[in-house]
């Protein structure tokens, strides 16, 4: 029986208690949303780390660090950065924003922030700083008006990156080329690094980055030599304590992100509010017909009247019959309408497209049982999910994914990204790509695997094999596969082998891909 209700394991469902995952829903924000002006789909993303992880916050820090900042607080940071919080999953170890423009995520000791179309996210970096020395009790630097200094903590590291814009003449503020968002970062960092990782004169991504123990360009010093772009500067016992999550588990920090763009249109059209809702309505209609078949068949057996079997397992195509004022399926006085909640933007039809479209098996219930997945289809397209996914085995942490789709033809994209360890997962890096892709069907997709390194002792054997020389073979192999994804050549890959860090981008393009160039345009 097909099911056109919220599931349980869904956070907009009544059953949510306080012990699992909450959901809060900003009614006001989501009035008079349309999605048909975001068109710059690929995002800009902002981590800034206060700590190394949740377990080691610095003395003074208020109890649940970032976490303890009201989200009245970090609505009005997000004013600046231009979107709105839609709704709020609340959890033990983060808390995940669901925004008009992509997503927020809210850790202890971490925030991270995602944005697309012309928002203005850098603008709202200064007042995170502030947030988190005045209000969650980091570290900072106590402001002064009068010398033109703002309070703001003192990160533990700082993350920007974002792919190559679709439009970049439409951003707005410190975001109309990267050689301005670097400037930006620098006044407030010293020492950061910036990176072009790709094409210059094709698909290509960004990144800028801190050292660990991030310091503050201001207050300046008489003898500073200016900002400066350099490598990472990372000890190996620094990059192990680094490496060693919440609560001193062993944990690896690891973040995929897939950015697929050009989209196959047929099944991009899922992600439109006219599709989705006649899908909820095929699957309405079809969940009533069936249970009439069940009473007509438990009637029938009372009654010992025989029913036509064959009639009762004729094929039925839920598309056939989508309309309210269907013959076949019209409404008597006792039977429960077609939810309005189906037919316009929101949760509940975020929910349908999560599940028709396959999102909702890259972390199936079966697996994550505590897992809360927040989402919400637009109009009259677009689409957005957040996901808060408890560690297995009641290991202490919780991880995230989020995914944005913006599917029109002349802008389709879509983005994965997640930092779901794949050791958790049991699957390789590759199987989950092809996962993703295999619902999005892009003509051309990037894939960034960002991960912290691990030391191991030299002395630990795996089955007679030194396990350095046994990771390296299995990172040979996992290379390998990534290589080979079904349906697509891999046309670049790229690593870079950062202190403490591995950083591996890879582009693909489908081999039938008949497109263009990738649209070029901004100032380097």
């Amino acid at each position: 029986m097909v099911n056109t209700e919220i599931p349980k394991h869904y956070t907009a469902s009544p059953s949510s208690i306080c012990v699992t995952p909450h959901l809060t829903i900003n009614r006001e924000a989501t009035l008079d949303l349309d999605s048909s002006n975001a068109f710059e789909g690929p995002e800009k993303l902002l981590e800034v780390w206060f700590g190394p992880s949740s377990s080691k916050l610095p003395e003074r820090t208020a109890p649940g660090g970032l976490k303890a900042v009201p989200a009245e607080t970090w609505k009005e940071m997000l004013d600046l950065v231009n979107c709105k919080v839609l709704s709020i999953v609340e959890s033990e170890h983060v808390d995940a924003y669901l925004l008009s423009e992509s997503s927020m995520f809210v850790f202890p000791h971490k925030l991270i922030l995602k944005t697309c179309g012309t928002t203005t996210l850098l603008c709202g970096l200064p007042m995170i700083l502030e947030i988190a020395g005045a209000v969650a009790g980091f570290p900072h630097v106590v402001g002064d008006l009068k010398a033109g200094i703002a309070t703001a903590a003192t990160p533990y590291r700082v993350f920007y990156s974002r792919k190559n814009y679709l439009f970049p003449d439409q951003q707005r503020g410190p975001h109309r080329s990267w050689r301005d968002e670097v400037k930006s970062l620098d006044r407030l960092f010293r020492g950061g690094s910036a990176y072009m990782i790709g094409k210059m004169n094709g698909e290509h991504w960004y990144l800028y980055l801190t050292e660990p123990n991030t310091i503050l360009t201001p207050p300046a010093t008489p003898d500073s030599a200016g900002t400066r772009t350099k490598f990472l500067d990372v000890s190996p016992i620094q990059a192990e304590k680094f490496c060693q999550g919440f609560d001193g588990m062993s944990q690896q920090d690891e973040t995929l992100e897939i950015l697929m763009t050009d989209l196959e249109q047929d099944n991009a059209k899922q992600f439109y509010l006219d599709h989705a809702s006649a899908v909820a309505e095929g699957r309405f209609f079809q969940r009533a017909r069936e249970a009439r078949k069940d009473a007509r068949e438990h009637l029938g057996t009372l009654e010992g009247s025989g029913i036509d079997k064959a009639q009762n397992e004729d094929a039925y195509d839920i598309f056939s019959n989508t309309s309210s004022d269907n013959g076949e399926f019209s409404l008597s006085d006792d039977e429960q309408p077609f939810p309005e909640e189906l037919t316009t933007e929101g949760h509940a039809l975020g929910t349908v497209v999560s599940e028709n479209s396959g999102l909702a098996d890259v972390y199936p219930v079966s697996k994550y049982p505590d897992a809360r997945v927040d989402a919400y289809l637009f109009t009259p397209c677009g689409f957005s999910a957040n996901g808060v996914v408890p560690a297995p085995y009641g290991q202490s942490a919780t991880h995230y994914f989020t995914v944005h789709v913006t599917p029109e033809p002349n802008c389709s994209y879509a983005s994965f990204e997640t930092n779901i360890p794949c050791k958790q997962t049991g699957r390789e890096t590759a199987e989950m790509v092809e996962q993703v892709i295999n619902i999005f069907k892009p003509g051309r997709f990037s894939v960034t695997l960002f991960e912290a390194k691990q030391a191991f002792p030299e002395d630990l054997d795996i089955g007679g094999i030194p396990d350095a020389k046994f990771l390296e073979q299995r990172k040979a192999a996992m290379a390998s596969r990534m290589d080979n994804i079904k349906g697509y050549r891999r046309v670049e890959r790229i690593v870079h082998d950062l202190e403490g860090y591995d950083l591996v981008f890879r582009y693909y393009e489908s081999w039938d891909w008949e497109g263009g160039e990738p649209r070029l345009g901004e100032i380097y």
